[in-house]
């Protein structure tokens, strides 16, 4: 399942589309942003974006970010498990190469925050694009749907909305890149069945929202965190409609590995 057009004309055609069925406002600067705002950086802004990005937070060390030692960490891998309408999604989740997205990522699951949550955002005109979910607003049901995708985890401990750092590691490289984009090929991109955050445009905004790739999404390699991988399941991430609610998600194997300070 590969795009058929060219990336850029691929990109700025999805883009155009969710633009028509409601993006996230200005204003909304939280990991509500879908994968495409920065489809469009890639189609049209590439320089202006990664130079904006790149000097906003400093280089690439744990202590460059702050709060980010007291994040929940992955040291290995796991298997989640995300059911819908009853099927069952066995996603991969990879800590080696995603410590903090992987460990932010498992940490909800077990918290219980996707359990009931609807998938806000499903792209596949013109092309296979993204399925995408984790807005913590769509549990209620009454929630507005036009809001959807404006929210993300809402720490009980502080009341505040956890927030965690764009996390990419360049192929070859010992750590991962924080705090900005990166030009080099990552060690996890956005093929087919890859699972990524959602952020805004702010490169440390991503919380709970996440998404499924459809397609091999290379123009998004570099922008976005990956952080796993359909091995299971993937023609139930195929049906999954706009409104669909995940019944359950689980951590089945790996939770050892999930570090939580404190």
């Amino acid at each position: 399942m590969r795009l058929k057009f060219p990336q850029f004309l691929v990109a700025l055609l999805i883009v155009g589309a969710l633009m028509l069925g409601g993006c996230s406002t200005p204003k909304d600067t939280s990991s509500a942003s879908s994968p495409t705002s920065t489809a469009t950086s890639t189609a049209t802004q590439t320089s202006s974006t990664t130079t904006t990005e790149a000097t906003t937070v400093s280089e690439t060390t744990s202590e460059s970010i702050p709060g980010m030692k007291d994040l929940p960490r992955l040291e290995g891998k796991a298997t989640v498990v995300v059911t819908v309408k009853g099927s069952p999604i066995t996603i991969e989740v990879d800590g080696t190469n995603a410590p903090i997205t992987a460990g932010n990522f498992v940490d909800l699951v077990q918290k219980g925050v996707y359990d009931g949550l609807v998938f806000h955002r499903v792209v596949r005109e013109p092309q296979p694009f993204v399925v995408q979910g984790g807005d913590p607003q769509g549990k209620d049901p009454k929630f507005p749907a036009n809001r959807l995708g404006t929210g993300g985890y809402i720490d009980s401990k502080t009341g505040n909305e956890r927030t965690i750092p764009l996390e990419i590691k360049p192929t070859g490289a010992k750590e991962p890149v924080y705090g900005k984009t990166i030009t080099e090929t990552p060690v996890l991109t956005h093929k087919l069945g890859a699972v990524a955050m959602a952020r805004s445009q702010q490169p440390n905004s991503a919380s709970s929202q996440f998404y499924f790739a459809l397609a091999d999404l290379g123009f998004l390699d570099g922008n976005y965190a990956v952080f796993g991988k359909v091995t299971q399941g993937f023609d139930v991430v195929n049906k999954i409609q706009q409104g669909d609610r995940i019944d359950s998600a689980k951590v089945t194997q790996g939770a050892e590995n999930l570090k939580v300070p404190g």
